[in-house]
């Protein structure tokens, strides 16, 4: 095993169109941030696993079978008879800006106990990944924190990825909190421009550099939407641009196959985080920033990670 993830597994609705009364036509997608994350590290050949839970229902079913068809190890997949697979609803603002609502009062994915993890994945990686999604709510939290410290105890390499959802936490103070803590954890950071903002008011090369000193991390990577992504370890700095010339269709999960790439041109590369140079750092960035890049040209998350043909297709031009 490669790198194991714990954390949502769900439906992502997307809006297809909108009636005369201004209601959405939503289509469903498979998704969730650490199993987007998975999904393209599976793409680029690597051994994945999902620590996490969905209901015993009929989406529940389905999204085991997506990430079975993925590549991704679902011996850590629970399934509940208790609580149902939480979904997700993303539609745009009057700005045109992605606006999320969510069926999880509770879902299943908040209901993952440390009990029922299957921790021998865990064993067997050499990364593990989180979010902030299972941190929300009990006994979620306990278990991604208790997860944490057992993989930090193993001399695991820890990810992170803030993935600020505001209407899923009872304040933005608690959210704060617990991104903080994630920073704290971490050795490689993907955090967005947005998130840095809302952390420290900051520009994405302060944060960066931040995040780097303050925190202990090793990698910072943050990325910025059209704008590229900036990256920082001890030894440099910069920024990389977007992917061009492409036509946008669908963003949800870009951030999320950026960093499951990024991990993956890591991982190929076989240096320590803290040991990159510039021209690693300045490859791993293109490489994630063009896969994610080509990703928002077709619907959803897991269903979306280019393949790598493509990629070093486009990289090459």
């Amino acid at each position: 095993m490669d790198v194991a993830a714990i954390g949502e597994l769900l439906i992502d609705f997307t809006c297809k169109s909108i009636d005369e009364d201004g209601y959405p036509a939503m289509e469903a997608h498979p998704g969730g941030a650490p199993a987007n994350f998975l999904a393209a590290l599976s793409r680029y050949g690597f051994r994945t696993a999902l620590l996490g839970k969905v209901g015993k229902d009929a989406f529940g079913k389905l999204l085991v079978g997506t990430l079975q068809k993925a590549g991704i190890e679902t011996r850590g997949m629970v399934m509940a008879d208790d609580a149902f697979t939480t979904l997700a609803f993303v539609t745009l603002d009057e700005q045109g800006d992605r606006e999320f609502s969510f069926a999880r009062k509770p879902g299943a994915d908040t209901q993952l106990s440390f009990e029922e993890l299957n921790l021998s994945l865990i064993d067997e990686a050499k990364v593990l990944h989180f979010g902030t999604l299972s941190l929300t709510d009990e006994p979620s939290r306990t278990a991604t924190v208790r997860t944490v410290e057992y993989a930090r105890s193993k001399g695991k390499l820890i990810t992170f990825d803030p993935n600020l959802r505001k209407p899923l936490w009872s304040s933005l103070e608690e959210a704060k909190e617990q991104m903080l803590w994630g920073l704290g954890q971490a050795d490689v950071v993907k955090i967005s421009d947005d998130e840095v903002d809302v952390l420290f008011a900051c520009s994405p090369e302060e944060g960066a550099e931040k995040i780097r000193k303050e925190f202990g991390c090793k990698l910072v990577f943050v990325t910025c939407g059209a704008d590229g992504c900036y990256y920082r370890n001890r030894n440099c700095s910069g920024h990389v641009p977007a992917l061009s010339g492409i036509t946008v269709l669908d963003t949800t999960g870009a951030g999320d196959i950026f960093g499951g790439s990024a991990v993956a041109r890591l991982l190929q590369c076989g240096k320590a985080p803290e040991e990159l140079e510039r021209a690693d750092l300045e490859e791993i960035v293109r490489f994630a920033c063009t896969a994610a890049g080509l990703s928002t040209t077709k619907p959803g998350g897991i269903s979306s990670v280019p393949d790598p043909e493509t990629v070093l297709e486009y990289l090459s031009k």
